[in-house]
């Protein structure tokens, strides 16, 4: 999962990125509101959290902008400010939560947990793709009785394929996805990372492969 961070308070900024990666997010911070936009605009994010009182742009113009725009990932609104018409006006430009300043993150947590959940699914444990499956809670790949651990890395990078089965991600979906809008990683990164992923699943004696779309990206197929 990749959130999105936006709040001029650094203190908070940083304590919540903390919070937010110990709990196995990727984070990306910011914070103004032109900087917000821009970020917003790539459509990488699984979740926004957005201050309301930010410079250069308030969230609220930030979250219409973005709605014009169909950008449609979940934004939660931040705010000290708690009367009924600023809830209102925040859900109307398109928010789908609100928390009032000061909060606690245990609540937060939960609520970018309930809004990142596919709507009408279920949540589950794990992803599967034929006889291979990709425990969310251990971060271990999983046939049969046959198991291996992954690191943070290989993990995303798994969870990206194994929610797009069959599907062609191009190389620099990762990079947006794992490393963030601005990161310097190049491809060769990512190749690595694949390599070792093709060991494990070989290892396991998975029935399925990561094959290179070439100069494009990776994606899944079933083998028999």
């Amino acid at each position: 999962m990749k959130l999105l961070i936006v709040e001029d308070e650094l203190q908070l900024a940083d304590a919540l990125s903390e919070i937010f990666r110990r709990n196995k997010y990727s984070v990306d911070t910011v914070y103004a509101g032109d900087d917000a936009l821009a970020y917003g605009l790539t459509g990488i994010y699984d979740c926004i959290i957005l201050d309301i009182m930010i410079p250069v742009m308030d969230g609220l113009s930030v979250l219409r902008r973005l709605r014009a725009k169909k950008i449609s990932t979940p934004v939660i609104l931040l705010t000290a400010k708690s009367e009924v018409e600023d809830k209102i006006s925040g859900l109307d430009c398109g928010a789908d939560d609100y928390l009032t300043k000061p909060f606690s993150t245990g609540e937060l947590l939960a609520r970018v947990r309930a809004l990142t959940r596919r709507t009408g699914e279920v949540a589950v444990d794990c992803f599967r793709f034929h006889s291979l499956s990709l425990n969310k809670q251990t971060y271990a790949l999983e046939v049969g009785t046959n198991n291996v651990k992954l690191s943070l890395k290989e993990y995303q990078i798994m969870e990206l394929l194994m929610a797009n089965p069959s599907q062609i991600i191009p190389k620099e979906r990762f990079i947006e996805k794992i490393w963030g809008y601005e990161s310097d990683i190049d491809f060769n990164n990512i190749e690595v990372y694949i390599s070792f992923l093709r060991k494990k699943m070989t290892s396991i004696h998975a029935d399925v492969v990561i094959r290179t779309a070439r100069g494009i990206g990776y994606f899944l197929e079933h083998v028999s």
